[in-house]
């Protein structure tokens, strides 16, 4: 990854601290039915702070994009971490269909936003800003890595090139 320098690390590092935040936020996500919101206290707290009509109210299509989020993003968070820990060759096409997955969602999640008269500035604060180019990011670095055949930067585990013995 030496080809990428200091920005592809840089890079790395936001988007490793994103995929940690995705499993930390995920618990938003968990149904009611199997943990009751009264004994999670990340979702006690967020809702307090931001008053999100959507995780409040859950409407159908947001329902479906958490479980989404927790079939399909959440074990992608989880294989990127640990792909660009080890450095495997396979992160790059697993960070695409991450962000891909993010900036599709997020987007339905904004213009809901958008159209309704319930959203604060807050609230459009905590979807847009961090989620938005979070994906876009995920999508370029996917994009670049696998154009260029770039190893993850921050891993210390094996490289993605396999040297053959004579």
């Amino acid at each position: 990854m030496e080809s990428m320098g200091v920005l592809g690390k840089v890079v790395d590092y936001l988007l490793l601290l994103s995929f940690f935040s995705i499993t930390l936020t995920a618990q938003l996500d968990i149904p009611e039915s199997i943990l009751p919101h009264a004994y999670n206290p990340f979702y006690q707290v967020y809702t307090t702070l931001t008053q999100d009509y959507l995780v409040l109210e859950q409407p159908g299509f947001f329902k479906a994009l958490m479980t989404l989020e927790l079939v399909y993003q959440l074990p992608l968070a989880l294989l990127n971490i640990y792909g660009l820990l080890y450095s495997k060759p396979w992160f790059n096409t697993t960070c695409l269909l991450f962000g891909a997955s993010i900036v599709a969602s997020t987007t339905a999640m904004v213009g809901d936003i958008l159209n309704s008269q319930k959203a604060s500035a807050n609230l459009m604060a905590m979807y847009y800003p961090p989620f938005l180019p979070l994906g876009v990011l995920a999508i370029v670095r996917g994009v670049v890595g696998l154009s260029s055949k770039a190893a993850p930067s921050i891993g210390n585990g094996p490289s993605s090139a396999v040297k053959k013995r004579a």
